[in-house]
């Protein structure tokens, strides 16, 4: 037996101000579309903001429905728009960011297992990393330069062809 060790690099920052301008800019969009998340059950509502390396910005927000599995993640909502609309765009940044109406969410909110592995898909098809700037209503900012270091072990065959 060989035991191996995974590491993950991120960058973390006290505060927007910290940011780029355009990191700054990403991470006001995805707040902006948030506060317009379809959340009536839970309360939850997240925002994702795409920025595409031609400089336009796709924004999402989560989508809930009775019949909770029905629902969808405000990161595969602006995701599934970007590739129906924009097929061979190239995802440079994302950035996600939640708040809740049961509590404040000062510590940052990771994707979910199903948007980090269409999050995953999606860089791996472009061939370049995604940048994931994360967020909650705390000042606390969290980048990862790619999805990679959210889910190292993503699934991915090539017997399916992928």
């Amino acid at each position: 037996m060989e035991r191996k060790h995974i590491a993950i690099n991120y960058d973390s920052y006290a505060s927007k101000a910290e940011l780029s301008d355009e990191d700054q800019n990403l991470i006001d969009r995805a707040q902006e579309i948030l506060e317009k998340a379809y959340a009536i059950y839970s309360g939850f509502h997240v925002g994702a903001a795409l920025l595409l390396e031609s400089g336009e910005i796709i924004t999402g927000n989560n989508q809930e429905n009775i019949a909770y599995p029905s629902s969808l993640c405000a990161e595969r909502v602006a995701l599934y728009f970007c590739k129906a609309h924009h097929p061979d765009a190239v995802v440079k940044k994302i950035a996600i960011m939640a708040k809740s109406n049961k509590g404040e969410l000062l510590e940052v909110i990771s994707p979910c297992g199903a948007c980090r592995q269409v999050m995953s898909e999606y860089e791996r098809n472009q061939e370049k990393p995604m940048k994931v700037l994360l967020k909650g209503e705390g000042e606390s900012i969290i980048v990862f330069d790619s999805v990679r270091d959210l889910l190292p072990f993503s699934f991915n065959t090539k017997v399916l062809g992928a």
